[in-house]
């Protein structure tokens, strides 16, 4: 799974890299949780313009009763993603990329658990896989939420955890926005978008249980132990 993550890019490199057409306001962040607000970037609501929006992190499908069922959406299985009723309509018409420059995963290790910090060998940003979804209470009240697409963990990560968030290329960003084409054909040639990141150009490294409570901020989070 992929339950925590980070984005302290500066927003103008960001910008850069998903071609947006403003640099977004952004506040550095260590240690993004379940239920938080998390930044997407979607297919654009005005031609060859990118947008970056703010949803909560944990997918609500459109016909829940109950919001809280977001809470155990924050991943959908890459394998399964097409066909889960929770998850297949924005699937189909709601996918989005969700920057990050780094992830967390939990080893156990002799009946603990040793929290790693995952990042690009060159610790520069990433896009993982995710899908978006409006949601809309009795009340009248809206939320827009997201989940995070995870698949088998690669070489490096396998010791770690037995899955991954997928991670999408630059050069695919383009084909993975594409909601354009809902063609059964078109949706099963995404899933060899799906698959796990080359493990040499990843690294990885344990960090401080100080990353384990959400509410903790900061540099602290992706320290390496004994740094």
């Amino acid at each position: 799974m992929c339950g925590r993550f980070t984005l302290h890019t500066p927003a103008e490199t960001l910008a850069t890299l998903f071609d947006l057409p403003e640099t977004p306001v952004l506040v550095p962040r260590y240690n993004i949780a379940p239920i938080q607000p998390v930044a997407i970037v979607r297919a654009p609501v005005q031609p060859e313009q990118r947008e970056w929006a703010l949803v909560r992190w944990g997918l609500i499908p459109s016909w829940a009763k109950d919001p809280s069922i977001g809470a155990h959406m924050i991943n959908a299985r890459a394998e399964t993603v097409a066909e889960k009723p929770s998850f297949r309509a924005a699937f189909k018409r709601r996918r989005c990329l969700v920057p990050a420059d780094g992830f967390y995963e939990w080893r156990k290790l002799d009946g603990r658990k040793q929290p790693y910090y995952i990042r690009m060998q060159g610790r520069g940003p990433f896009a993982i896989a995710g899908l978006w979804e409006h949601w809309q209470g009795p009340d009248g009240s809206e939320l827009q939420t997201c989940t995070l697409l995870t698949t088998d963990a690669n070489d490096l990560l396998a010791p770690i955890h037995n899955r991954m968030p997928v991670i999408i290329a630059r050069e695919d960003y383009d084909e993975w926005l594409d909601v354009t084409n809902e063609d059964r054909r078109f949706l099963s040639l995404l899933h060899h978008l799906l698959r796990p990141y080359p493990s040499q150009a990843m690294d990885a490294y344990p960090v401080s249980t100080y990353v384990n409570n959400a509410r903790n901020e900061g540099e602290a989070c992706i320290e390496p132990v004994g740094a």
